[in-house]
């Protein structure tokens, strides 16, 4: 959940800023053929610029981004058996994916929590909460790390990168389409765009990217199950099943907000649309 919220929120505030800053550039202008049309080639151009812009500089920044606000404490030198042994198990999973080890860090959080983050998988980030290595034995704690670095091999930060570069795309488009609409049939602006293009738009794109986020929370709980299988792979189902259930333990005796569950989120109806972790029962039924 960590990084999905610190890689959405990064790409919703760089999106944000070349928004404005090719507003008070005038590239908007652009988009209205003779003042008149919308001429949709360029708003694609424009759209596609901004879309994958964001998204790319949201994955170039995940790793910083995540162990600043995290605060997370990366270790190459081990201060303790503890550490040294963290390093040690993802050095394991890491050679057995046939990926470069990835940093190792803590960060301090009474909840059991992990997250992997990282522009490629030889340049990654595994870091596991204080919580977790209290709540959890050396096997569970060897099934999330495992879940962590299957995250990595797979290429899941980049392939939600491009999922979320052609939704920001989509979203920003329709959402000008929309605008555009509006303020000629609704407003009758005869020429260039009046204040209406820009409340719409951002109205319409506040809208549509709600429901987009949608596809990529479904992506989001995709890789979950698959990251779970790659656990298994190098653990065992064992392991990963019993980390699974020491989380449904966990949820059951705390009061654990949603934003700060382990890789394990709840589900209601519109939660569950919503959610980046599928149910815990699923993905353990999915194991066994």
């Amino acid at each position: 959940m960590l990084r999905i919220f610190l890689f959405l929120a990064v790409n919703m505030a760089v999106i944000a800023v070349i928004s404005v800053t090719f507003q008070l550039l005038g590239f908007e202008g652009l988009l209205a053929q003779n003042g008149i049309d919308l001429n949709l080639q360029a708003l694609l151009v424009y759209a596609g610029i901004i879309g994958f812009g964001g998204a790319i500089i949201s994955l170039l920044l995940s790793k910083w981004m995540a162990i600043k606000t995290m605060r997370v404490e990366v270790f190459s030198t081990p201060a303790n058996q503890t550490e040294r042994w963290l390093l040690a198990r993802v050095a394991e999973h890491s050679a057995q994916c046939g990926i470069r080890t990835p940093d190792v860090g803590i960060f301090d959080s009474a909840s059991p929590n992990a997250f992997a983050t990282g522009w490629n998988r030889n340049s990654a980030l595994v870091a596991v909460s204080t919580g977790l290595l209290q709540h959890m034995d050396s096997d569970e704690v060897d099934a999330v790390l495992a879940h962590e670095v299957s995250h990595i091999a797979n290429g899941d930060m980049v392939t939600m990168t491009l999922l979320q570069g052609v939704v920001n795309t989509f979203v920003i488009f329709i959402s000008r389409v929309v605008g555009h609409t509006v303020d000629k049939l609704v407003f009758k602006v005869e020429r260039g765009h009046g204040p209406a293009f820009w409340i719409v738009s951002i109205i319409a794109e506040l809208i549509i990217g709600f429901l987009a986020s949608m596809l990529v929370m479904w992506f989001s709980r995709y890789r979950e199950f698959r990251a779970d299988a790659g656990a298994a792979r190098l653990v065992g189902n064992r392991k990963m099943i019993a980390a699974l259930e020491r989380l449904r333990q966990f949820q059951h005796q705390s009061s654990m907000p949603d934003e700060m569950v382990a890789f394990a989120i709840s589900a209601g109806k519109l939660h569950s649309l919503l959610a980046s972790h599928p149910p815990l029962e699923k993905r353990i039924e999915a194991l066994r």
